[in-house]
């Protein structure tokens, strides 16, 4: 895919509502070669997805030596509506707590004081963490409206051509 045409998907309505979101589910390939997905919080910096993780986090090796990744950005109604992103993870070991990890928890619910315990309870845990940010190099949004899975689409115009014959 080419930049303008990411950034076209990216830049949709739809999109935007997903990329605000809280969790995406990241899939790589684990170093047994075995397949992983897992939910992280995530938080879109307009250019790029970026999450973070603690230094000894059993991801990171195998993102290392595999970065290839795919994300799923969905919500949880019918139809649902759904961001499929594909890219490479570039990591980067960062001293004491990424802005953007605070900034992904920001939108749970807390009280203001439930936030300063949680605050300070990650500071004493971590010294540093991981940011892994996802630049996208291909995108698809499925919302069941203007686009659909491409298997369905196929299903779609071999139908059409049948009912042409």
């Amino acid at each position: 895919m080419q930049p303008d045409e990411i950034a076209e998907v990216l830049n949709r309505p739809i999109s935007q509502e997903l990329l605000a979101r809280d969790v995406t589910r990241l899939a790589y390939v684990a170093k047994d070669g075995t397949p992983r997905s897992i939910p992280i919080a995530f938080t879109w910096n307009g250019s790029g997805i970026v999450m973070c993780t603690s230094k000894n986090a059993p991801k990171l090796p195998a993102l290392r030596h595999n970065p290839a990744v795919a994300l799923t950005i969905d919500t949880e109604v019918h139809p649902p509506k759904i961001l499929l992103i594909r890219g490479q993870a570039e990591l980067e070991v960062v001293d004491g707590i990424p802005d953007e990890y605070l900034q992904m928890n920001g939108s749970y619910e807390m009280t203001a004081e439930q936030r300063v315990h949680w605050e300070a309870e990650v500071r004493s845990l971590y010294d540093g963490m991981v940011r892994i940010t996802v630049i996208p190099t291909w995108a698809k949004l499925i919302d069941f409206d203007t686009t659909l899975p491409s298997a369905v689409e196929e299903l779609i115009r071999q139908r059409a051509e049948r009912q042409r014959s």
